[in-house]
């Protein structure tokens, strides 16, 4: 297949107005397909516009899928021959339910439709939740899967989407930045080109900023529409295009699809009621708010050089304890890079890796209990654990007692691990006193966004991330900055920033830094609402020795999302694609 243009379009209904929106959005629509467009994609509910208060207020507009609507369209697709997804209202002939939907018409026709999973608060008032999970179409272009705005805050939609075998996501929403900013990281982990459709008007006080966009396959942006602000909404439409190439349809992320381990992720099917209450303990024995910080410690290591490393972090955790002592907080959680006393180890050979096995009693264990026990801290570390004849790339948690108080093997090991490493089976999510629950991430094992959506589930307050990154996965940011309520720190990382959100739990990440290793640093706390304001991303350069202090704060309850609302509106019935063997290691074995 050759390379072909695509095109989203900028479309702004008229509330209750469905012929004319029917009209003006064919016009725009052929208008794409003239200029060679072979995909063309419209925002949410683009024959009706968005807000209803009830299902006698959307009942004169809404259609069956196919029916009128899509009749109209089918002429435009054959006629050029394009393929278009056009986001509407739907009613059920059967049952007489009405959906947010979206249906994808070919040049021979109508080809399938997407009813929306995960709905905001304004369609609960009419719209039954979307009940066909994620179906892939397969057509002359690619196979095409379809989510819609709300669907973006939850990584199982686009996730479901590529272990189906998509190659291309096509995005209606009606959004005011929040859904849209999740694209980019949805389209570097799964190695799907998304295509983003937006609106650029205001509509019962409800402001769309447009900055559509159309992102590649490696989570670069291809193209993008103005920023709108609400002083400047407009409702003329707006066409925008890019180039896809089939080619880039097989990607690393998408090979790394096939090293999911899907025996592991059932507990993503598990309903998490509201009867756990978060572990996260600020409140001292007098009953009293307590200030509590966490320090990331940057360094270059020295490779396989235990002594000298050792020193390092000793140097580091004394500096962030005087760090501490100045802004008036108290130190209660260190967070070291993977393999903390070892380094990166791709330039030595397994035999000698495996010489720097420990246990978990040997040496650099004693050595991290003394640091725990002096600075009265909780101390995360990685270390390559030998466990009788197997080795593990692990992290572990000691206590201001000095002992262990969690520890996690990596799951998801590169090709180079797995000729000295063993795998390990367990996502861990550990309470841990005067902190709460912690979940434990190792380094690459981030790449899989299975493994937060399970911590999700086991209500981590906190994800920690000992990594040793050095660009294999994820992409800096490159977000339209008006977006953001606060601008992001410029080397923002998206998978980190993804995990954050999508399990709705703070995210700190200890990174390495160093030219001559290419790790790139980046060690940051990644935040809940970065969008709206509600908290803002605090980093540490991409390039020098640092230490981060970052305080440990419980979320605002009175934000638009938190962890609770998203555990509450998960749709654990469609996700079981998730735990069954992938489909992509077939589809896409042969790109051509």
């Amino acid at each position: 297949m050759e390379p072909f243009k695509a095109a989203v379009i900028e479309f702004n209904p008229i509330l209750n107005n469905l012929d004319d929106n029917l009209k003006n959005l064919a016009e725009v629509v052929k208008k794409a397909a003239e200029k060679g467009a072979k995909l063309i994609v419209t925002p949410e509910m683009s024959t009706t516009g968005y807000h209803y208060e009830n299902r006698s207020a959307i009942r004169p507009y809404v259609d069956t899928i196919p029916g009128k609507t899509t009749a109209l369209f089918e002429e435009i697709a054959t006629r050029y021959q394009t393929h278009i997804v056009i986001g509407m209202a739907e009613v059920d002939d059967h049952d007489g339910l009405f959906y947010n939907s979206a249906a994808l018409i070919g040049p021979n026709g109508y080809i399938g439709k997407y009813r929306k999973i995960h709905q905001w608060a304004t369609e609960d008032t009419w719209a039954s939740w979307g009940d066909l999970g994620v179906p892939v179409f397969e057509t002359e272009i690619g196979k095409i899967a379809i989510i819609i705005c709300f669907d973006a805050n939850y990584f199982e939609s686009a996730r479901m989407a590529a272990i189906n075998g998509a190659d291309i996501l096509c995005y209606p929403t009606n959004s005011t930045g929040g859904a849209l900013s999740m694209l980019q990281a949805w389209a570097e982990m799964n190695g799907l080109y998304v295509l983003g459709a937006n609106r650029s008007n205001t509509e019962n006080g409800y402001h769309m900023i447009g900055a559509s966009a159309i992102w590649s396959t490696r989570g670069e942006k291809l193209a993008e529409t103005p920023y709108v602000a609400e002083e400047q909404a407009k409702d003329e439409s707006t066409i925008l295009f890019a180039d896809l190439d089939p080619h880039e349809y097989t990607n690393p992320a998408k090979t790394r699809l096939n090293e999911r381990k899907p025996s592991l992720y059932h507990e993503l099917l598990l309903y998490s009621g509201p009867w756990i209450d978060s572990e996260l303990d600020l409140i001292d024995k007098k009953g009293s708010v307590v200030k509590k910080s966490a320090a990331l410690l940057q360094y270059t290591p020295e490779i396989a050089n235990k002594a000298a490393n050792l020193q390092t972090i000793n140097r580091l955790i004394e500096e962030a304890a005087m760090k501490s002592q100045q802004e008036e907080c108290m130190l209660s959680l260190i967070v070291c890079p993977e393999l903390s006393l070892i380094g990166p180890v791709h330039s030595l050979d397994p035999t000698t890796i495996q010489q720097l096995g420990e246990t978990i009693h040997d040496e650099t264990v004693e050595e991290m209990k003394k640091l725990a026990v002096a600075h009265q801290i909780h101390l995360v570390f990685g270390m390559i654990e030998r466990d009788q004849h197997l080795f593990y790339n692990t992290v572990i948690v000691i206590g201001p007692n000095g002992e262990i108080t969690a520890k996690a093997r990596k799951i998801h090991l590169t090709k180079e691990e797995e000729l000295w490493a063993t795998a390990g089976e367990n996502v861990v999510v550990q309470p841990i006193n005067g902190i709460g629950r912690v979940g434990l991430i190792v380094g690459s094992d981030a790449a899989f966004p299975e493994i937060a959506g399970i911590m999700a589930v086991k209500k981590a307050d906190f994800i920690l991330i000992p990594s040793s990154w050095y660009g294999e996965f994820g992409q800096i940011m490159s977000l339209h900055e008006k977006m953001m309520e606060h601008k992001f720190p410029a080397n923002t990382m998206t998978t980190w920033d993804a995990i954050a959100r999508f399990s709705q739990a703070k995210t700190l990440v200890a990174n390495f830094t160093g030219t001559s290793l290419g790790c790139r640093g980046g060690s940051a706390l990644y935040t809940l609402d970065p969008i709206y304001g509600g908290d803002v991303p605090i980093m540490a350069s991409s390039h020098k020795e640092e230490v981060l202090l970052v305080p440990l704060t419980k979320p605002n309850p009175n934000w638009w999302f938190d962890q609770r609302k998203l555990l509450l509106t998960r749709r654990i019935h469609h996700y079981r694609p998730l735990i069954l063997k992938n489909k992509t290691r077939i589809l896409h074995e042969n790109p051509t």
